[in-house]
């Protein structure tokens, strides 16, 4: 079973905290040792960030990330290569985070073939046409047992919502505002109002919730209305102040308890 399907199947009543941060930075050498450090320490999915120079969807925080891994030399072949070294130490679902250039560049069979190979589990490609996703991707994706996760916001009609959900498999993953990454204090009643909706549409996949999420107060908003968060723009914050995923960690351990 996917590691993906696996985690959702096993985790019903937990509520599970996902973590992204961009591969190669703050080096381009310390890619697995924060996801081994991310693993020990109870995270229970990680989102590999795939630098790129016009990431659209991500505040200033992941943008500056991911020049900063550019300049440090990260791309996909040194990705996969780092990851397939720590493939059999690594038990917890792994899902890439890019946009469609880069992928496209290396090849869609060869990147999902090298997702294989390297025990990635799934991949969130924000730039991918649904049309493109349903007819080129999907059976590709497939045939390498790859889950393609979509993003729904607060603009999605609840009609493509259900579309989403009945043509994708692993997670859905709901932005929490339509604006980019980044961290917020909290969530107003709208957004809340928003969680609240989605949450009673009963939809076939479980939900993940990110973007913004910093605080006690955010990630207790967004697991009582799916089954966990996702954490970017924090986490990348401390990760790049501390070099240290451990550090990194406490930190955020202490952020959320506040």
């Amino acid at each position: 079973m996917n590691k993906i399907n696996q985690l959702f199947a096993n985790s019903k009543d937990k509520k599970l905290l996902s973590l992204y941060f961009c591969a190669g930075c703050p080096t381009l050498e310390g890619t697995g040792d924060v996801i081994l450090a991310m693993q020990h320490r109870g995270i229970a999915m990680i989102e590999v960030g795939i630098p790129f120079s016009d990431p659209l969807a991500d505040g200033p925080v992941i943008q500056s990330a991911a020049t900063q891994a550019l300049k440090n030399g990260m791309n996909l072949k040194t990705l996969f290569g780092q990851l397939k070294a720590i493939k059999n130490q690594v038990e917890i679902p792994l899902v890439l985070m890019g946009y469609l250039n880069p992928i496209l560049h290396y090849g869609i069979e060869e990147f999902c073939k090298s997702c294989l190979e390297s025990g990635v589990s799934g991949a969130i490609i924000p730039d991918l046409p649904f049309k493109d996703y349903q007819e080129i991707v999907k059976p590709i994706a497939d045939k390498y047992d790859l889950r393609i996760i979509m993003l729904i916001t607060p603009e999605t009609s609840e009609e493509r919502i259900r579309f989403i959900d009945d043509n994708t498999d692993g997670f859905v993953y709901m932005v929490s505002s339509a604006a980019i990454t980044g961290a917020q204090k909290s969530f107003d009643d709208a957004k809340q109002e928003y969680f609240r909706h989605i949450n009673a549409m009963n939809l076939r996949n479980p939900r993940m919730i990110g973007f913004g999420i910093s605080n006690k107060q955010t990630l207790e908003a967004a697991q009582q209305n799916a089954a966990g968060a996702i954490i970017g723009s924090k986490f990348v914050t401390l990760l790049n102040e501390s070099k240290d995923a451990d550090e990194a960690l406490d930190k955020l351990f202490d952020a959320l308890k506040s």
